[in-house]
């Protein structure tokens, strides 16, 4: 394989061309050659073949900027004091990652989809990966332990216990009861009977504050917080970061080094309203010490807000992110919390009961991070031991055991980092291939079928493209390059012979594979479009159809092509349609999102006899009747 300029082999990406052409046109007459991309693989690695193909091998006289905000003071003195070389460690680290997996990714890839087309005639782009796949089969191993799951009843008992005028709810000491016959006896023991305070344990503790965001670390806030995907975030982030706002947002490192300058970075913010008594507060500080995580890298610090403030007005989710970076860096200078728990024993007719207050005495850092504490305050009036309480009622409770939870796009992507596959730059963008390729859907991730085959299919053919293991230790060595500890040339081999029985394996196999894919493929569209039961004949299903004769899309039911019933339906002939697989709230029928460019997505219920429809066209026409008033 050889290194070639996208518009070469990439369809639309025709302006890359005139790029090229210019940096080539200039690099003629230049003296002086310095890379100044971003600091991290990918920026090293671009700037590198820019300078190696564009300009006709200037890798090796080329200077390197360093810098990690895009502040005028930094890019000044990172173009007055550059590095005397490219960081050419990095470099074969990019080079090698990339050239991996174009040769996982090609070859598999290629392969799976020129199976699937040669069996069926019909060509459906299907992927596998390096990383992909492994991370695809976290998510089958999640789903096994679901659908297996079976549910084991047991009980719980608590109370409700009036103390001074206010009523607060009592856990039983054990909060498990397995028997039906012992959880009935508790309830005929404790029916009727007073409590007695029987102790008072009371503990101060303190809660240190927070550790500057890592990428990781901010994806998974955003998503716990606004629900945020961690593509999302990191596009949103990036966003901040070209405007000067953010310090590098694709960083592993939880530390924050005094030459950022911490007071000129609150000094700037202080110039915000909502920031001003805050950063006060810091300023007054003799020392400001951050607390700090354990994690390093050696091309940037922790994600932290450059004190420059926005010139534009940002949008909802870019002050969203941009509040929370402030302040999640103003809470690592601020003290501890100090915090008060406080556990009461009751005892009612031999039974245990606990009632559990908690209350901050010292807000210190909290207060800083306020709007995203999440942390709920119970106070218990004044009580002393030996109390006599009045238990109001005791409540008795049938409950199943849960299955495990399903990943959502924050927790699979901290389960990827856990597992050391993928890096922070890549792993929003794995998932994001997953949805793409159908292989899962929903924010609870659910793996498809064809994400099932797939996998299957791998996991028969060749194991090792589907192993965690492998995968990880590939990461590893790559890291060592980095490190000037292991050679390029290596790993390329390594990955080739790993690669070439596999790929000789699944050709033998082309047919079988193919056939498992197409019907795999085919089931998915089919699945995509099917949006419930039909209400009518109540043996058909209703689906997204096509009319021949038209072209136009519609709701049909299966049975039509029976001869068994007519049922149909208009629908919009713009937009994406997607069938939601829940009820409408107002008349049970099934309901599809609607997505068109440019409005927000609606959820369309296609019952022509919905209380819904009357609903919608009177808020329409009031809406109608304001505008035609002048607003009023």
């Amino acid at each position: 394989f050889k290194w070639a300029p996208r518009h070469l082999a990439e369809r639309g990406a025709k302006k890359i061309r005139t790029w090229i052409e210019t940096i080539s046109k200039l690099a003629k007459d230049a003296e002086d050659f310095v890379d100044a991309c971003d600091y991290d693989i990918e920026g090293s690695l671009i700037g590198y073949c820019i300078l190696k193909y564009a300009c006709d091998n200037k890798e090796s006289v080329a200077k390197r900027m360093k810098y990690s905000t895009l502040t005028k003071p930094e890019l000044e003195t990172a173009y007055e004091k550059p590095l005397s070389t490219l960081d050419f460690a990095l470099i074969e680290a990019g080079r090698t990652r990339h050239e991996v997996d174009w040769l996982y990714g090609v070859n598999l890839s290629r392969a799976l989809t020129l199976a699937a087309k040669r069996w069926s005639g019909k060509y459906a782009t299907l992927s596998t990966g390096r990383v992909q796949t492994p991370t695809l089969k976290f998510l089958i191993e999640r789903e096994k332990e679901i659908r297996s799951f079976v549910p084991t009843p047991f009980w719980s008992i608590k109370a409700k216990v009036q103390i001074g005028k206010s009523v607060f709810e009592a856990e039983y000491e054990k909060p498990t009861i397995e028997r039906k016959v012992e959880a009935d006896r508790i309830i005929k023991a404790c029916k009727g009977k007073d409590g007695q305070i029987e102790s008072i344990d009371v503990r101060k503790f303190r809660q240190a504050p927070p550790i500057p965001f890592d990428l990781g670390a901010l994806q998974a806030e955003a998503y716990g917080l606004f629900g945020y995907t961690p593509r999302r975030t990191s596009g949103i982030a990036e966003r901040l970061y070209l405007e000067a706002l953010i310090s590098y947002p694709r960083t592993s490192s939880q530390k924050l080094p005094p030459a950022i300058n911490y007071r000129k970075i609150l000094q700037g913010l202080s110039k915000v309203p909502k920031y001003k008594k805050l950063t006060a507060e810091l300023l007054g500080k003799p020392e400001l010490v951050p607390k700090e995580g354990k994690k390093e890298d050696p091309a940037h610090p922790a994600i932290y807000p450059t004190g420059n403030l926005p010139e534009r007005e940002l949008d909802e989710s870019e002050k969203r992110i941009w509040d929370l970076v402030v302040r999640r860096f103003m809470a690592v200078f601020a003290e501890p919390a100090v915090k008060q728990s406080m556990k009461v024993t009751i005892n009612v007719n031999g039974h245990r009961f606990f009632v559990r207050g908690r209350q901050t005495l010292k807000e210190g850092w909290q207060k800083f991070y306020a709007p995203y504490i999440r942390s709920e305050e119970v106070m218990l009036p004044p009580i002393k031991e030996g109390d006599r309480l009045k238990i109001k009622k005791v409540i008795l409770e049938d409950k199943f055991t849960k299955p495990p939870p399903r990943y959502n796009p924050g927790s699979l992507l901290k389960k990827m980092e856990e597992e050391g596959i993928g890096t922070k730059a890549t792993r929003a963008d794995i998932i994001q291939t997953l949805y793409n390729r159908k292989y899962i859907k929903d924010e609870r991730i659910i793996v498809t079928g064809l994400g099932f085959d797939v996998v299957e299919l791998l996991e028969k053919y060749c194991p090792p493209v589907v192993s965690v293991e492998l995968t990880r230790e590939l990461e590893e060595k790559m890291e060592q390059i980095q490190l000037g500890k292991q050679k390029r040339e290596a790993i390329i081999v390594e990955a080739v012979e790993l690669l070439k029985p596999t790929l000789e394996r699944l050709k033998e196999k082309e047919e079988t594979i193919g056939e498992v894919l197409s019907k795999a493929i085919k089931k998915a569209r089919i699945e995509e479009r099917m949006v419930g039961d039909c209400p009518n004949c109540g043996t058909g299903k209703l689906m997204i159809l096509y009319s021949r004769r038209t072209g136009k899309r519609f709701i049909g039911c299966t049975n039509y092509f029976k001869g068994k019933c007519t049922t149909s339906f208009p629908l919009p002939q713009r937009g994406t349609l997607k069938p939601l697989g829940k009820p409408c709230r107002a008349c049970g029928w099934p309901t599809i999102q609607v997505r068109m460019k440019g409005r927000r997505p609606w959820t369309l219920c296609f019952n022509p006899e919905c209380p819904l429809i009357e609903e919608r066209k009177k808020r329409l026409e009031m809406q109608s009747m304001r505008k035609g008033n002048g607003g009023k």
